[in-house]
């Protein structure tokens, strides 16, 4: 019986996985701001444009993830409102480069846009559920969050226009700071198994991205060097991927009940540390980059995709609940990491190594958690 009544988990569906891939363009086109540098050094202006771009993109693909994992039904309403959002980002990917300023009001009417359509949505099913006050306070509560947050992108076309002055940064934070009142478990509907699933396929996707941007280690030159980067290059991937993978496959109870918001929240920051590492496995190679500046965006870039990696065991199975050991032992392990770069700073093929064993000691320790998850189930059974 209790089998009967538990719900069905809600699966991610084809159109999710399309709907994702222009996500992927954007983070390449988010990717390239970084490329504007000015004697060796990325330009400061670049990089708050980088930063912004990049958290408003997020935000619009969790405002519309929640959505769907609500409300979707895969219909036909919802294949229009999901497929005129992937057309309106193509204007916002457009507007993201160099001479941003050019595309400033392109690109804020495209995100201004898409957020009105999402707000759309809400006001549907607030219709569709009527007498259900459990949905209803939760639908307004999001509904108005999105359409305040559309006022003021499209107040930040005219302000700009008039003062030269971007004021971009004040919706994105406002969309942030307002998700942790909006989004609750309306009626408990929110699906935490398929929210898990969506922020993974969206971190598979960013691995996607990093895997297409080390293809440029892999250059044709059979030479020591060529090859020696272009493999530890490729470790650092694949041990990025596997400690991710360890986490979201041995470790968190998918199966808890839980709104997601905080997890989804430490995505964010996963997919922003994951790009900047993009950024840095490129610039390595880049000789004209400034050393110094380089060293540091790279360790940077590491310990947020890790601090915020292991904040996501707070979602862990009883039995991989971590110990102060644990954190003890990676904070030893990103301190020697840290100052061994610095060392080695002037050397590239010991510094890349240097990142590439960082990572998998990393995910050795990953493992060893999620194996003794694993090894429970087995004896369970052999007790029985």
């Amino acid at each position: 019986m209790k089998e009967l009544l538990k719900k069905e988990e809600k699966k991610v569906e084809y159109l999710e996985l399309i709907y994702d891939l222009i996500f992927v363009y954007i983070i390449g086109r988010n990717n390239s701001l970084l490329h504007n540098t000015v004697d060796g050094v990325v330009q400061p202006t670049m990089l708050l444009a980088y930063v912004l771009c990049t958290l408003a993109v997020i935000q619009i693909w969790n405002f519309s993830t929640y959505y769907i994992n609500i409300y979707g039904k895969n219909g036909l309403r919802e294949h229009i409102f999901l497929f005129s959002n992937m057309f309106l980002l193509y204007f916002v990917a457009e507007g993201t480069r160099e001479h941003w300023e050019s595309y400033h009001t392109q690109y804020h009417a495209a995100w201004g846009l898409i957020l009105l359509n999402i707000a759309l949505q809400y006001f549907i099913e607030l219709r569709n559920h009527k007498g259900e006050p459990e949905h209803t306070a939760g639908i307004k509560r999001i509904m108005t969050v999105l359409i305040i947050e559309a006022v003021l992108v499209f107040a930040v076309i005219p302000v700009y226009n008039a003062t030269n002055i971007d004021f971009s940064g004040i919706p994105i934070l406002f969309g942030i700071c307002s998700a942790f009142i909006s989004v609750k478990d309306i009626g408990g509907v929110i699906d935490f198994p398929h929210l898990t699933e969506r922020a993974m396929l969206y971190i598979v996707f960013t691995f996607g991205e990093m895997v297409i941007a080390i293809a440029g280690y892999f250059d044709g030159e059979l030479t020591f060097s060529s090859i020696y980067f272009a493999l530890m290059a490729f470790l650092i991937v694949v041990g990025l991927f596997l400690s991710y993978g360890t986490v979201y496959d041995k470790i968190i109870d998918r199966e808890r009940k839980d709104n997601g918001l905080l997890y989804m929240f430490l995505h964010i920051f996963m997919i922003f540390g994951l790009n900047n590492i993009t950024n840095s496995l490129e610039f390595m190679r880049e000789e004209e980059m400034q050393l110094i500046p380089k060293i540091t965006m790279l360790i940077v870039s590491f310990l947020i995709y890790y601090v915020f990696l292991f904040a996501t065991r707070r979602y862990s199975k009883v039995e991989c609940r971590p110990k102060l050991s644990f954190y003890l032992k990676m904070v030893g392990v990103a301190a020697s990491f840290v100052v061994l770069m610095f060392v080695f700073r002037e050397n590239m093929y010991v510094n890349i190594a240097l990142t590439a064993v960082y990572v998998f000691v990393v995910y050795a320790v990953i493992y060893r958690a999620g194996k003794v998850n694993s090894d429970i189930p087995k004896k369970t059974d052999e007790s029985t």
